[in-house]
């Protein structure tokens, strides 16, 4: 399971997104990005953030280190901000941060160079997990310390929205065109050949006991958390082998 840290203070809500994330202090003294299960689009949001994050870090992608924060509502009591306070209210219990990449700078496709090699990665990564969130528009992408880091997964996992169409949904081709490293010519057929092979049931079953069971709970057609821990395995199982074969819009890797 994810490291589990307490919120003690919560700092300032962040406006970019738009589940309103906020950044709060934990009782370990870090700083974290967290999301919370009370936001509109829900706790698979959080699945999505987990299961695509914790399974990045695993095939060398570099992401923000991933925790659970419990979050006591009564930290929202002060805060002047109505919306703010209500998402506090609603969120008690374990919520997802991510650490805080102090002095990161948003990524500009214009002004930082990507080699194909590691754009073919992400390129691949983002098909493996059906990224809709990776453009130009909206890299979801940042340069911290001189190098590439991956934020924000919350809308992958399409598939997981609706479970009786999961496995169609999973073996549909995914359009790199608007990519925000299509410009790199990313050598995704390298890549495919490197990751695919070790997108393995048993490194995915390792990557979704990460998710909470209070996540999990509920879900319609599903007796138990565990089920839903293998119909998240069996999609991506399915999408590793041969997504690089189904990617549209960059035309040099194929």
């Amino acid at each position: 399971m994810l490291k589990e840290v307490i919120a003690t203070r919560y700092i300032t809500p962040l406006r970019e997104g738009g589940s309103l994330p906020g950044l709060v202090e934990a009782d370990d003294f870090g700083t974290y990005v967290m999301k919370f299960t009370g936001a509109g689009q829900g706790r698979r949001t959080l699945v999505a953030e987990v299961v695509s994050g914790e399974l990045a870090r695993r095939l060398g992608l570099r992401v923000p280190r991933l925790v659970t924060v419990a979050l006591d509502p009564v930290l929202g009591l002060g805060e002047p901000d109505q919306e703010v306070q209500e998402l506090l209210r609603s969120s008690g219990g374990a919520n997802l941060g991510m650490d805080f990449l102090s002095g990161a700078l948003g990524y500009d496709p214009l002004a930082f160079e990507v080699s194909p090699a590691e754009a073919g990665r992400v390129v691949w990564f983002d098909a493996l997990v059906n990224n809709v969130d990776r453009s130009w528009r909206n890299p979801n992408l940042l340069m911290w310390q001189g190098e590439l880091w991956l934020i924000d997964h919350g809308a992958t996992l399409i598939w997981h929205h609706n479970w009786p169409g999961a496995e169609a949904s999973a073996h549909r081709p995914y359009d790199a065109s608007d990519h925000a490293l299509a410009r790199f010519v990313p050598d995704v057929a390298a890549a495919a050949a490197a990751l695919a092979p070790r997108v393995t049931e048993e490194l995915l079953t390792e990557v979704t006991a990460e998710i909470p069971d209070a996540w999990l709970t509920g879900e319609p057609g599903f007796d138990t958390p565990d089920d839903l821990r293998r119909a998240h395995v069996r999609a991506l199982l399915a999408r590793a082998a041969d997504v690089h074969e189904r990617l549209t819009g960059i035309e040099e890797t194929t």
